[in-house]
């Protein structure tokens, strides 16, 4: 159980430490089966079939090719989807992840073996890769891929096992972590002069990753109690407010809103039922936010802020004017009416 003292960082690590314990064995056991049956899809689908259950928390299993190249259908709880083989997924994050851990092996295998996860049997576990958190192609969601060598009989890595998971399906920590009270800069690259009325929206950090940014703001929201959201678009920062400790703000930089993986430091928390704003209507207030930051106009949006339980959103613009609404009026609004200032 994470500590109340742990940090966000500290926390997500502790949660991924227990993940891999969890995963390490069965997966393992997995590649060991695909090996001996190595080419023959039938066979190494039999084996995804056998193991699902084995594989905590799991939504899909399935066995890539040494480049990437998915030469099984995709196992899941409602059995075997075969729309996804032959599924190129050489360019998806998880894949490129354990193709460079499997070439850095190559390279330097006594340096290498010395860095794989905690087994939690006293050993290490080899050729496992729990790959950085995502958001999913699909669904558009955090989530999480493990990678599993296959090896041949002369140590040659064959291609890979591959477990999905849905962070929402994965345990949670079980206290908040302590956001530490130190002082926070602006984005570096933000300029320190403020530009003059009617100047050409400065990007920024955030703008650049505005996509993750508001899948991980949606799902601390569905899934994880944070009820009051301010982002900070200019200065690429965000304040979130927790129902499970109401009285403290815990301020995100960027290379936290750009990870998915944050979700696992914060407790799985129902969406709230004494909230106005119905839980379908968070993304389309969150994305209707993402296009109004980008909409080029005389005026741009500095700051977004959404709170559930008394349905407002209030916004920030660089006229130096802001407005407070109900979301329904927000999602109904013409973008044009903000540009004119």
């Amino acid at each position: 159980m994470a500590s109340q003292k742990e940090s966000l960082h500290g926390t997500v690590a502790h949660q991924r430490d227990m993940l891999t314990k969890a995963l390490y064995k069965p997966l393992r056991a997995l590649s060991e089966r695909c090996v001996k049956v190595w080419g023959d899809r039938a066979a190494m689908e039999a084996a995804l079939q056998e193991a699902f259950a084995s594989v905590p928390y799991c939504k899909f299993l399935y066995v890539l090719d040494a480049n990437g190249r998915q030469i099984t259908s995709n196992m899941s709880r409602d059995g075997l989807q075969d729309e996804h083989y032959g599924r190129d997924r050489s360019d998806r994050p998880y894949t490129q992840e354990a193709m460079f851990e499997r070439d850095a092996l190559a390279n330097s295998r006594v340096q290498h073996y010395q860095q794989w996860g905690d087994a939690g049997d006293g050993g290490q576990a080899t050729d496992f890769v729990l790959c950085a958190a995502y958001i999913s192609q699909r669904a558009l969601r955090p989530s999480l891929t493990a990678m599993q060598f296959v090896r041949g009989a002369d140590g040659a890595v064959l291609g890979f096992v591959g477990a999905d998971f849905a962070l929402r399906d994965l345990p949670q920590a079980h206290a908040l972590y302590e956001d530490p009270r130190l002082p926070r800069r602006l984005d570096a690259d933000y300029p320190r002069v403020e530009p003059a009325p009617g100047a050409p929206r400065f990007a920024s950090k955030m703008d650049a990753h505005l996509d993750t940014v508001i899948r991980v703001m949606e799902e601390l929201i569905l899934v994880h109690g944070v009820y009051h959201v301010m982002l900070h678009f200019s200065s690429s920062q965000a304040v979130v407010w927790v129902a499970n400790d109401p009285l403290r703000y815990r301020l995100l930089a960027m290379n936290e809103l750009t990870n998915p993986g944050i979700c696992l430091a914060y407790p799985k928390t129902p969406y709230p039922q004494a909230a106005l704003v119905p839980a379908e209507r968070i993304r389309e207030i969150l994305d209707d936010m993402r296009t109004l930051r980008s909409t080029e106009g005389r005026f741009y949006l500095r700051t977004g802020t959404v709170n559930i339980f008394n349905g407002m959103v209030s916004l920030s613009f660089s006229s130096d004017s802001s407005h407070y609404l109900p979301y329904e009026e927000f999602l109904k609004m013409d973008y044009s009416f903000w540009m004119e200032g």
